[in-house]
């Protein structure tokens, strides 16, 4: 890059000097060839920095080299030779927009961010901020309406050249989908697991009523079971008080106040705002509400009808925990 910009000074210098002499062909050298080499350093100087280039330099860069294509250009004395004139000051132009591409590639792999880029971003985010500011409180309705069209033309270009957006977009389309891959594996793979019951959850029916007594030993029976100690009070026997322990009532399911309490949160409520803890709370609650368990989503079709908010990538993350929780549990 450098010898070709120094060839492209040579050749304007010899073609300028056949025209004009010496002396004006080094200033029309210095004037094109030389203060393009300078603003060349100037913008190679500012990427190693990690700054963004003034609009001047830039500029600069494109409009020195074209005036001195036209110089030389001038300097021809037939067609062919004026466009051999004119493109050979552009060899400097692009050695020095070469030179700084190259450093700012350096400068982006080694740091990781690109000033330019970022330059331009913010440009972008500041215009489409005073846009939308001026499209909802200009009290010109054409003004308004010209604003509004003009924030949408620059929302396209919101993030455009910026490598770590694009980066960390990546992360998070990566991260959703191993998310997403993990919970449809527990969910395809996961065991329904029956809780155990008590023998007596359920009163029994038994298949054939009962024979009817005899009223002798229904008095017998009263005699015997209506026995009263020195202070005249009733006493039960043995028997009874055996039978009576060894009858339990239906067992109450679990409620979500319950499950909450258990985890130490405040009980989730619809409609409201959930923590991570809370979602895991209220899956678990939905889960074992039936039996065989709810699948993920089956629990996420009760979740919703049952009005809790929550988005699905929190859900997912949220049931993957709850999947890895009964896996580790013993």
């Amino acid at each position: 890059m450098l010898a070709t910009g120094a060839a492209g000074g040579v050749g304007t210098f010899s073609n300028i000097k056949g025209a004009y002499g010496s002396g004006t062909a080094l200033g029309a050298l210095a004037a094109g060839e030389g203060a393009t080499a300078v603003l060349a350093l100037v913008l190679l100087g500012l990427t190693m920095l990690g700054q963004a280039a003034p609009l001047v330099v830039r500029a600069g860069l494109w409009l020195l080299p074209a005036a001195a294509s036209v110089m030389a250009g001038m300097a021809a004395d037939g067609p062919g030779r004026t466009v051999i004139y004119a493109v050979t000051p552009m060899g400097m132009c692009v050695a020095a927009e070469g030179m700084a591409f190259l450093a700012r590639r350096i400068v982006v792999h080694t740091d990781g961010r690109d000033a330019e880029a970022e330059h331009r971003a913010a440009a972008v985010v500041r215009s489409l901020a005073y846009h939308r500011a001026r499209a909802a409180n200009h009290p010109d309705e054409k003004i308004r309406a010209r604003s509004e069209r003009t924030s949408w033309r620059l929302a396209r270009k919101v993030g455009t050249g910026d490598a770590s957006l694009g980066t960390r977009l990546l992360d998070v389309q990566r991260e959703r989908v191993t998310t997403g891959a993990d919970v449809a594996l527990a969910d395809m793979f996961a065991v329904a697991v029956t809780p155990e019951r008590h023998a007596a959850t359920a009163p029994v029916t038994p298949t054939l009523p009962p024979a009817p007594e005899p009223a002798s030993a229904v008095v017998e029976a009263e005699a015997v079971t209506v026995s009263r100690d020195r202070e005249d009070t009733q006493v039960s026997t043995p028997t009874q008080e055996a039978e009576t322990d060894g009858v339990t009532g239906a067992v109450t399911p679990v409620t979500l106040d319950e499950v909450a309490a258990v985890a130490g949160v405040p009980t989730p409520l619809p409609a409201e705002p959930l923590t991570d803890v809370q979602l895991v709370v209220v899956l678990r609650h939905l889960r074992y509400s039936d039996d065989p368990p709810l699948s993920y989503r089956q629990a996420v079709t009760a979740f919703r009808d049952a009005g809790f908010v929550g988005g699905e990538q929190r859900i997912r993350t949220a049931w993957g925990a709850l999947m890895s929780q009964e896996e580790s549990a013993p």
